[in-house]
Order: structure tokens, then C-alpha cells, then sequence
């Protein structure tokens, strides 16, 4: 079959020239889904029961509390509805829709009816590739476009069937998986990495700064041997007021909100000193540096180092501060010059400040360049995916 340019990605393997067919699931594979289990069935232990915010959370790498069913109910409702094997996949049908999850061995599982929709392992088609082609944009788009009634969005078993796919013969489909599946180890990588050294630097802010009823670090840099000292933050920072830039024209000065930020102008609240913002409305729990010459909003205070303070030395106390804890409103969080200002820390002197500050900057920039990297390989995996699928 020669090639036909409308039915086939922008990006192929070489040796693969053949047009793409396009089939629907459900000529694919058997789709259905499980026998009903109510609530007051789930155990404490015994076989997993999957929910859609179960595939959803696997989906984004985290952990949620598991339900389970007792072994006597599984083997009674498998009998009814057959058991989830190796390879097949379980789509979230309500919710956060058409999030797949692929069963990895035959260990037992069972799953909710209606939540999670199964897709059964079937010789037509590679479960890799029929994973991959589900989180593509072409697949999001299309169930998009058939899922909103009403107020919750459900994508059902006869949608499912009818779902359209376009795919290769079966050898493309192992490469354009295996393929996907080393991106995916990469990222993978690359995100351990950097929650590696996330936790390095949590585990560290502890270690280096004074437990309270303390005044000395567990952990210390050779040649200082002083007790730390305990002040009011007040004394070691001046805090001051954000203000409106709507009057000011355009410019190369950043402004910055509680979010980072936001536009530039052509005047500055602080030409030449650096400071930390922390946000007085809203966002009250994300301090982060500025580099003068900036302007901060009205939302967002910045906090000047005092006389020898290290701006970075202080950083390190601010992220240490639990904010949430000094909210004042019972609304949207809000924090006051004087709540700031009254906070009772444990500080050192200038040249240990240096030190700690400077240690914990190189830490810093090394979180950013995993950060950037593991950015990086995300936008390539979504770039690909819109070029190796039709």
C-alpha cells in the first residue's frame, strides 16, 4: 500500500510507509465493566478496589487512600464479570474522564462499575500503544467533544466502543510504544532527581537552622561555634507595602504579584535593593527573591534585609516559617506587618549567614536545572505526541 499523506503522522520510524487505518475500539477488543459493589462492602484489607480517583492519582504519580474488597467477594463477582488481566486497561469513565491505567501483572484487582471502564487485551492491537494513543491530544480532543451533558462529564461503555482510533500495523505499534515507554523512564528519572534533592534541601533547612528550645544547628559549617541568637523577625528584615501600578507605562522593570510575575513597567518601588516577597492577600505561604529594580503590587510585601543580614541566609529562615499559621482572616488568607514582624526566629552572625546562604543558593539553582530539564522533556513528550498520532 503506498503512502497517503492524510493518513499518516507528521513523525514516523524509518521502513514504516503504510497509510494508517482508522477502526473504532470496539472492533478492537471487548469493552465493558465490573459487577456493582457498594460501599458498605469495602474491608480495610484484601484485594484492591480501583475508583477513578485511584487511575487518576496512579495517572500523576501519587498515592491515595486505597479501598479493598474481601477475596470471597472478588472471586464471587469474577465469576460473574471475569477477572482483570495482564495488559488490559481501565479507563476513568467519570470525573476527570478517559485517564487510562494499565494493569501491569495478574495480580487481583477489582474496580468500580460505571467509574472505570475496561478495556480488555486484544491481539488487534498493541495495550502500549493503545495506552499511549489515550493520552494523546487527538484522543483528549475527541472525548472532549462528546462528554459534556449536564453539569458532570461521563464517558460510557458504548462511547467507548464507538471511539475512533487511527493505528499502524502492529510492528509500528511496538516501536512508537517502546519508544514513549523510554521517554517516560527518562522522566521518571528526572523527576526522581529532583525530588532527590527537594528532599536533600527540606531535610537540610532542618538540620542547619536550630530546633526550637535550641540554639545551635544539628549540622554545621567548620569554624563557627556560636550560639544563635533569638529576635523578632521585625529586627532583621524591613518589611514594606506593595502599591497599584496601573498608573505607569510600560517599561523593563518586573512587577511582581503573589503568583511571580506579571508585567513590566517604567518605574520601581526598589532600584537598588534586593528583597523577598511574601504575599499579604491571598497566597500568604510562597516567599520567593526579588532582584532589584522591581515594583510588588499591592497584595505582596517585600522584605528588605536589615544592616549584615544575607538576603539569602534570611530566605532560607522565611521558608522556614509555617504562614498558614499566621493568618489573620478567616476568609481569604491575609497577613499584616506586624504578624510578619513579630515572629520570633533564631539568627547567626553575618559570616555564617553568608555561608548557609550561599550553600543554600547552589542548592537552589540545582533544583532549577532538574526543574528546566524535566520541564523540557514534558513539552517534547506532548510535541510528540501530536506528531506521532493522527
Amino acid at each position: 500500500m503506498s503512502e497517503n499523506k492524510e493518513n499518516t503522522p507528521k513523525i514516523r520510524f524509518p521502513g514504516f510507509t503504510d497509510a494508517w487505518e482508522q477502526r473504532r475500539l470496539g472492533e478492537l477488543m471487548e469493552i465493558s465493566s465490573a459487577s456493582r459493589v457498594h460501599k458498605e462492602e469495602w474491608t480495610e484489607t484484601g484485594v484492591p478496589f480501583f475508583r477513578s480517583s485511584d487511575v487518576v492519582s496512579a495517572f500523576k504519580g501519587l498515592e491515595n487512600d486505597r479501598a479493598f474488597i474481601s477475596y470471597e467477594l472478588f472471586e464471587e463477582l469474577s465469576n460473574k464479570s471475569g477477572k482483570v488481566q495482564e495488559n488490559d486497561l481501565l479507563v476513568t469513565g467519570g470525573g476527570s474522564i478517559g485517564i487510562p491505567y494499565k494493569v501491569r501483572n495478574n495480580e487481583p484487582l477489582y474496580f468500580k462499575d460505571a467509574d472505570l471502564i475496561w478495556l480488555k487485551n486484544s491481539s488487534l492491537i498493541n495495550s502500549d500503544f493503545l495506552y499511549t494513543f489515550l493520552i494523546t491530544p487527538v484522543f483528549r480532543r475527541y472525548v472532549g467533544s462528546i462528554t459534556h451533558i449536564g453539569t458532570i462529564s461521563h464517558y460510557t461503555i458504548e462511547q467507548a466502543k464507538a471511539t475512533p482510533i487511527m493505528m499502524p500495523e502492529i510492528e509500528e505499534q511496538k516501536h512508537i510504544s517502546q519508544f514513549f515507554a523510554q521517554l517516560d523512564r527518562l522522566i521518571t528519572l528526572h523527576q526522581r532527581k529532583l525530588n532527590n534533592v527537594k528532599n536533600l534541601k527540606a531535610g537540610l533547612l532542618q538540620k542547619m537552622f536550630p530546633k526550637n528550645g535550641e540554639d545551635f544547628p544539628e549540622v554545621r559549617f567548620p569554624g563557627f561555634t556560636d550560639a544563635w541568637e533569638l529576635c523578632e523577625l521585625g529586627k532583621v528584615v524591613d518589611v514594606r507595602s506593595g502599591k497599584d501600578y496601573k498608573h505607569l507605562s510600560e517599561g523593563t522593570i518586573p512587577v511582581y504579584g503573589t503568583g511571580g510575575y506579571m508585567l513590566s513597567v517604567n518605574e520601581a518601588l526598589s532600584y537598588d535593593e534586593d528583597a523577598i516577597g511574601i504575599g499579604r492577600k491571598g497566597t500568604i505561604d510562597k516567599p520567593y527573591i526579588l532582584k532589584a529594580p522591581f515594583w510588588t503590587v499591592d497584595t505582596l510585601f517585600y522584605a528588605v534585609p536589615r544592616a549584615n543580614n544575607d538576603l539569602n541566609f534570611v530566605f532560607n529562615i522565611f521558608q522556614r516559617i509555617d504562614w498558614k499559621k499566621k493568618d489573620e482572616s478567616t476568609g481569604v488568607p491575609s497577613l499584616s506587618k506586624a504578624a510578619i514582624n513579630d515572629i520570633q526566629i533564631l539568627i547567626t552572625k553575618d559570616e555564617e549567614q553568608k555561608t548557609i546562604g550561599t550553600f543554600f543558593t547552589h542548592l537552589d539553582h540545582l533544583i532549577t536545572l532538574h526543574q528546566r530539564k524535566l520541564e523540557h522533556l514534558q513539552e517534547q513528550k506532548k510535541a510528540l505526541l501530536q506528531q506521532m498520532f493522527i
